[in-house]
């Protein structure tokens, strides 16, 4: 089975943590993959706002994810304190990739490795706009 890569960022410009509650938890008894997935949420909807933003509201326009490629390393288990990174890599003129490295805090294990198209979106006229420069300066 060919494995999916995620091309890393060189930097990452914003980090928070997020603990593993129990509710996160699978029949396996770890992290599951739509938890994982409400967490990146989380994790970008705080990102937003550290910029002054939130994702429906970017100077009136708003964001929607067009995809999203999950790529695990290691399991992660109640209480567990992640340590979120997120990055930008591949910057168009109404797209760009946020990429999340999520690291197990006590351990320094790579939980997983995250990548999120997300448009620049005009909800009220229903289509892709350009990303706003106040976005991109921030």
């Amino acid at each position: 089975m060919a494995r999916i890569k995620i091309d890393l960022p060189d930097s990452y410009i914003f980090t928070t943590e997020i603990a593993v509650r129990i509710t996160d938890l699978n029949y396996a008894n770890h992290l599951g993959n739509d938890s994982l997935l409400s967490i990146v949420h989380e994790t970008r909807q705080r990102f937003f706002i550290s910029l002054g933003f939130s994702e429906m509201d970017i100077e009136g326009i708003g964001t929607i994810m067009s995809d999203v490629v999950i790529v695990y390393q290691s399991q992660s288990h109640f209480s567990d304190i992640l340590h979120i990174s997120i990055g930008i890599k591949d910057v168009s003129r109404s797209t760009l990739d946020l990429i999340y490295l999520i690291i197990n805090k006590a351990t320094g294990k790579k939980v997983a490795t995250v990548k999120t198209g997300m448009v620049f979106f005009n909800y009220l006229k229903q289509r892709p706009v350009s990303i706003p420069k106040s976005f991109l300066k921030k």
